[in-house]
């Protein structure tokens, strides 16, 4: 039977629904803005049928003892969040499995949160993960998320935390089969003004088939996160663990697919960064971006396709890339971000195109201030372009200091020229520069030789044993034995 999401349901109804379930039943363990969670099926009514046990932990001591001391010193972190789920959930068994397992579904609710403070100067965030049975002694399930809370009243980011964990409980029993309904129900009753979901991991038996990098994909697309994370092992990664603190460097493109010109960019953009002096090696992220736009544009509309977006993804991650997927179409957008979570260096690998888009006013009007405020974002911080040349068609190539922007504008293009904000890639190979993407993609299509040479042999490869990007298969008649 198909999954039907029962979006008009309230936090209450699906909190009274859980508590009359006669198979269901589990502990809560919430670590920061109270224990909101628990009080919302203490509130429904019927808790008694649901809840065997409800805590917290808030004094770090009483939690070491508890839960184990943190390695990372970060209570509100993922490895305190499954140190929480792994002690509560085993303590539920060893305490309860003897009186009621031949009939019981348990599960472990867990948090480690930190909401908005009295000055309100932080970033409240916090992770949510729920330990669950499908059968009576089968084996658990988890399915753990990590939030940002934008509530700016600490009460109303715990009554938001309330309706996400009820959310999360119940997606976990009724939406289990369907998980892109699951996700979806996490946002019932909010709004992404008060709350974003910027990572989820399901893990367990009946999620074996899940893809994380799809889940990435959707968080993005539903609109619960502007940025997604994944690592080349293809599992998912917390935006802000993953490049707090971290010297920065991110390469935007389609990949369809990846070709030899975007590996030159990367190389030679990445050596550059690396002679700058505020710059550490041992410190560096190298981030490969795919934005939601030009997942959108490449199927000339809202729908993604998302064989084709996992083909370019398979191949990202079979380099080793970290790969983003982000809902920034203007780069000061994706600076701001990321200007949030680190205040070292960040480096931009762009196509002598994309400074030409840059410097485009229209691309402007839904600011207030214009091109002016964009920069302000782009060039305030520790930011710096790197722009990779590209060749016209009279054989000329155009390189960022023969970049012309409009008369008005030169005088602040020079200034960011001056200030080392704007810079060529000096070192690369000629031989790309008139090799274009859409190009290669339609000889692929067409079956026709020549792209080859243009691409990594490994991707060649793949796209020819695994028939991406519409490359003409051949499929061969299956042989028969003679008689």
């Amino acid at each position: 039977m198909a999954v039907v999401h029962e979006k008009n349901l309230s936090t209450k109804q699906k909190a009274l629904r859980l508590n009359l379930d006669k198979r269901i039943y589990g502990s809560f363990a919430e670590i920061g803005a109270g224990q909101e969670v628990a009080a919302q099926f203490f509130k429904a009514g019927g808790a008694s049928g649901t809840v065997a046990k409800t805590m917290s932990a808030y004094d770090m001591t009483f939690s070491d003892a508890i839960y184990g001391e943190v390695s990372s010193k970060r209570y509100v972190s993922q490895e305190r969040l499954h140190s929480m789920l792994d002690h509560e959930f085993n303590l539920l068994q060893e305490r309860l499995s003897e009186k009621r397992s031949d009939n019981t579904l348990f599960f472990s609710f867990a948090d480690t949160v930190v909401a908005l403070n009295y000055h309100k100067n932080n970033s409240p965030h916090g992770w949510i993960g729920c330990r669950f049975q499908l059968s009576p002694k089968g084996d658990f399930h988890n399915i753990i998320i990590h939030v940002n809370m934008h509530d700016n009243d600490n009460l109303l980011q715990q009554q938001a935390l309330g309706v996400i964990g009820v959310n999360l409980i119940y997606g976990c029993f009724y939406y289990y089969e369907n998980p892109e309904t699951l996700l979806l129900s996490l946002m019932d009753n909010l709004t992404t003004d008060r709350m974003q979901i910027d990572m989820i991991h399901f893990d367990g038996p009946e999620f074996a088939e899940v893809d994380s990098r799809l889940m990435s994909l959707h968080l993005v697309k539903h609109g619960f996160s502007d940025i997604a994370l994944f690592g080349p092992d293809g599992q998912n990664l917390q935006p802000s663990d993953t490049l707090y603190k971290k010297n920065i460097v991110v390469l935007r493109g389609r990949f369809r697919p990846i070709i030899n010109v975007h590996l030159d960019m990367l190389k030679n953009g990445v050596k550059q960064y690396l002679r700058e002096p505020d710059v550490d090696k041992e410190n560096m992220v190298v981030v490969s971006e795919l934005t939601l736009r030009s997942l959108q544009e490449d199927q000339d509309g809202d729908i993604i396709d998302e064989k084709d977006f996992l083909d370019r993804v398979d191949i990202l991650c079979s380099l080793g890339e970290t790969v983003m997927i982000s809902n920034y179409h203007e780069y000061y957008k994706l600076v701001s971000f990321l200007s949030k979570i680190t205040s070292h260096k960040i480096g931009l690998i762009i196509g002598y195109p994309n400074l030409e888009y840059i410097f485009e006013e229209e691309n402007y009007t839904d600011l207030p201030g214009g091109i002016l405020e964009s920069f302000a974002t782009l060039f305030s911080r520790k930011v710096k372009l790197y722009v990779y040349p590209t060749q016209r068609d009279d054989k000329a190539i155009l390189t960022c200091m023969k970049f012309n922007p409009p008369m008005e504008l030169m005088d602040l293009y020079r200034y960011l020229i001056a200030n080392h904000k704007i810079e060529d890639i000096y070192h690369y190979n000629p031989k790309n520069l008139d090799v274009q993407t859409d190009n290669m993609l339609d000889l692929i299509k067409k079956g026709e030789t020549g792209w080859e040479d243009h691409v990594p042999a490994e991707v060649a490869q793949m796209i020819k044993d695994r028939c991406l990007f519409g490359f003409p298969c051949v499929v061969l008649p299956a042989k028969t034995e003679e008689k």
